[in-house]
Parts: structure tokens; C-alpha cells; sequence
């Protein structure tokens, strides 16, 4: 008969954390899941769909990683002189 590593019991006390853990991992997944595919960001989309971090990385990815690309995008946008107000 094989030994046990850990008693029967052991992992008891964690149960009760299994349902606030499914909640948060599904409700982070699935916010960082939306904006990525609002935003065309197909390799972030395949990354947070396949790889499960319990929300670290789906929480970097909506306030670090698309806040940056956002100003970028912004930044390029605001810097074209298209507008015919300033060719006139």
C-alpha cells in the first residue's frame, strides 16, 4: 500500500476557498478576455485563454500592458497634423 505524503484531512480547510478562487480566476479571465478581443490583440487573446494564473496575469494585462498601447495609440493619433484646421 502506498504511504500517503499528506494526511486525509489536509486540504479540508482549503475547500472552503475553491469557490471564491473559481469566481475571481472566471470574472478576471473573462474581463481581460473581452478587452483584448475589443482591442484585435490576438496573441494576448490565446495567452490569457490558455494559460491560468488565478487572474495575476489577466489583471497586469488590463491595467499595465493596454493602458501602455492605448497611450501609444493615442499619442500617434494626436501627433498626425490630417485635421484641416491646422492646413488652412
Amino acid at each position: 500500500m502506498p504511504q500517503l505524503i499528506f494526511e486525509p484531512g489536509f486540504f479540508a480547510p482549503f475547500v472552503f476557498f475553491l469557490p471564491f478562487f473559481i469566481v475571481w480566476s472566471i470574472f478576471w479571465k473573462g474581463w481581460a478576455l473581452w478587452k483584448s478581443a475589443r482591442r484585435e490583440d490576438k496573441k494576448w487573446f490565446i495567452a490569457l485563454l490558455v494559460i491560468n494564473t488565478g487572474g495575476i496575469l489577466e489583471i497586469l494585462y488590463i491595467y499595465i500592458f493596454s493602458e501602455k498601447s492605448d497611450k501609444k495609440e493615442g499619442e500617434s493619433e494626436g501627433s498626425r497634423k490630417d485635421s484641416p484646421s491646422e492646413n488652412a
